[in-house]
């Protein structure tokens, strides 16, 4: 049952608006309203204290009909209930005098007036601690303002694409003859992984010396110049060229063999920016990774996975070639300067297989390693230590590496002044500029089990001078420790070249090639010719006109006869050195040779 609601009886004013006065109320009708109830509530919280009240009269409250000028009169109140105290007995008068209105708008400031130090109501002038604080925060925030500037800078479209034109040039010119077989993004690799079993050391050549513990108290005040070692040969010399890896091919010793150089580009390939190349050749059951003549793989690259551009002229001094020629020189002239120069040397099984007898080699040892990686497949790699040093009566293998300080402005951390107080800064920026390079190092490190790498910070004497260098420190890590601190996992970088290898088991026999994306995170596998790669040096066709002077030119001209024949000889002269001084020069060397006698000749012919 729904009940019904009554409403009370409402009486009609007839004289006014609102209701009736009190003494006109019929007692039917006061009795249906509630007791001491006004007709505006009265509570302070409301925002609507009435609506309107057209039959107020101000002239009681102020007899002149103007305001009394005092600040606490009730007819200036905003909260001014005075004339409804008949209609609400319960409120009280005194309380209008507690509410005052607040200004909260801020004073004016003059715009052109005396300074706070001449004000005489100044304040008390803070505490020196208190403005040593205020000044190392003013430098904090334009430190932050500077790194927000730069980065911002740095990923500016305009420096994107000056950075993307900067690498986009492939290592090795894709032909059009050539076939591509697969294409193999890096996204996949760093989902792979894969435990290998320790190595063994199948053998070891070469000759090495002490490591001169002096230098790693070199500090930015007592730097040291770097000198220059011209006499002692390097050699860069590729798999299927090492004697020592032919004659255990014919030995059956493994199925896959590679270098240490070659093993850590492709374990280090997901950082890569650079376009890089590696030769595959598949000879029977057998697989040979091999890199060619004057590759990049010889080089070291600066400024990588940097996000500030470098000049894109080649013959700039600060261009990407001319940073890996110059971090290639400073890295072998300072694996030689930090041994002890006492005749001192730890020999091995075999000497250097690369050098004759009678020369100066560097110092360095290959081991020669056998890694399982499945039941009936093993690889075989030549790794490289450069030193050794004694520790509690044990030998010690060391890799001897160097970073090259090149221009401060690229960096943004100036060495001579951050390397003694924040080398860990230092290291960082290394860590983003060069992640590949330096993660190339430790897989090598790692490869070869030497028990430290040193890392050395090298730095020009003046920014625009690229041949004078001086050691600023060397600094010496465990590889596996170093390893973890730049997040390199060696199940990983096992697991990439597994999956490369047996990819690489399935194609048939012939030459394929390993090429980096110059623009693109992934690598191509192309089919090439059995002759590819075999004369890289390629000899452009003479323009129509010359060729007309050569086929008219005069057979009595003296001076025409004795020029050609002494480019001949050139010419000559340089292939003996190519080919029989091959073992002496390396083949990057004797390319240069050959390539400048070439030019001998040409110019001496068109003469």
């Amino acid at each position: 049952m729904v009940g019904v609601f009554e409403v009370g009886a409402v009486p009609f004013n007839a004289d006014g608006w609102g209701p009736l006065d009190s003494s006109t109320t019929t007692p039917a009708a006061s009795t249906t309203l509630p007791l001491h109830v006004p007709f505006a509530p009265f509570s302070r919280s409301e925002k609507l204290g009435r609506i309107a009240d057209f039959t107020r009269n101000f002239a009681n409250a102020n007899p002149s009909n103007r305001p009394s000028g005092k600040p606490g009169s009730a007819s200036e109140s905003p909260f001014d209930f005075s004339l409804d105290l008949d209609a609400s007995p319960l409120a009280n008068p005194d309380d209008d005098s507690s509410f005052r209105l607040v200004d909260v708008k801020p004073p004016t400031r003059p715009k052109f007036g005396p300074k706070w130090r001449f004000n005489q109501n100044r304040p008390q002038l803070p505490q020196r601690r208190d403005e040593e604080v205020e000044a190392r925060k003013r430098e904090a925030e334009k430190e932050r303002a500077r790194r927000d500037r730069l980065y911002n800078l740095n990923r500016s479209n305009q420096n994107q694409q000056r950075r993307e034109a900067a690498i986009f040039k492939s290592s090795v010119d894709i032909q059009p003859e050539w076939n591509m077989l697969d294409q193999i993004p890096f996204s996949t690799f760093s989902k792979l992984s894969f435990n290998v079993p320790e190595p063994e050391d199948l053998l070891l050549c070469g000759a090495l010396e002490y490591y001169d513990r002096s230098f790693d108290r070199i500090t930015p005040k007592n730097e040291r110049r770097l000198e220059r070692f011209k006499n002692r040969n390097f050699f860069k010399v590729t798999t299927t060229d090492d004697p020592v890896i032919r004659r255990m091919a014919n030995e059956d010793k493994a199925t896959v063999f590679a270098t240490d150089t070659i093993l850590a580009t492709l374990m280090c390939a997901p950082r890569s920016v650079y376009s890089w190349d590696i030769v595959i050749q598949r000879v029977g059951n057998k697989l040979f990774f091999d890199k060619r003549d004057g590759s990049q793989l010889d080089l070291l690259s600066v400024h990588e996975t940097s996000q500030e551009p470098l000049p894109e002229a080649k013959d700039d001094i600060n261009s990407a070639y001319s940073l890996s020629v110059e971090a290639a020189y400073i890295n072998q002239n300072f694996s030689q300067q930090v041994l002890l120069s006492d005749g001192n040397k730890v020999s091995f099984d075999e000497p250097n297989p690369f050098a004759n007898e009678g020369d100066e080699v560097a110092s360095v040892a290959y081991r020669y390693r056998r890694w399982k990686l499945d039941n009936d497949m093993y690889l075989v790699a030549r790794c490289e230590v450069q030193s050794v040093v004694e520790v509690n009566n044990q030998k010690s293998f060391l890799t001897l590496n160097a970073l090259n300080e090149f221009d401060p402005k690229y960096s943004g951390v100036d060495w001579r002044q951050k390397l003694e107080t924040q080398r860990g800064a230092v290291l960082a920026t290394e860590l983003k500029n060069n992640a590949n390079k330096l993660a190339k190092w430790t897989a090598q490190s790692i490869l070869a089990s030497a028990d430290l790498m040193k890392l050395g910070y090298v730095s020009r004497v003046h920014p625009r001078d690229h041949f004078n260098h001086v050691i600023l420190g060397v600094v010496g890590y465990k590889p596996k420790d170093f390893a973890v601190q730049i997040n390199l996992n060696t199940a990983n970088m096992w697991g990439i070249v597994k999956s490369i290898v047996d990819l690489c088991m399935k194609l048939n026999e012939g030459k394929y090639v390993l090429v980096k994306d110059p623009s693109k995170p992934q690598v191509r596998i192309y089919e090439v010719p059995a002759d590819a790669f075999e004369n890289d040096y390629v000899e452009e066709p003479l323009p129509e006109e010359e060729q007309r002077k050569r086929l008219w030119h005069k057979p009595n001209d003296v001076r025409g006869f004795r020029f050609s024949a002494l480019g001949v000889g050139c010419y000559s002269l340089s292939v003996v050195l190519l080919f029989v001084g091959g073992q002496r020069f390396t083949r990057f060397e004797a390319q240069n040779f050959h390539c400048f006698f070439f030019h001998s000749f040409l110019l001496g012919s068109s003469s």
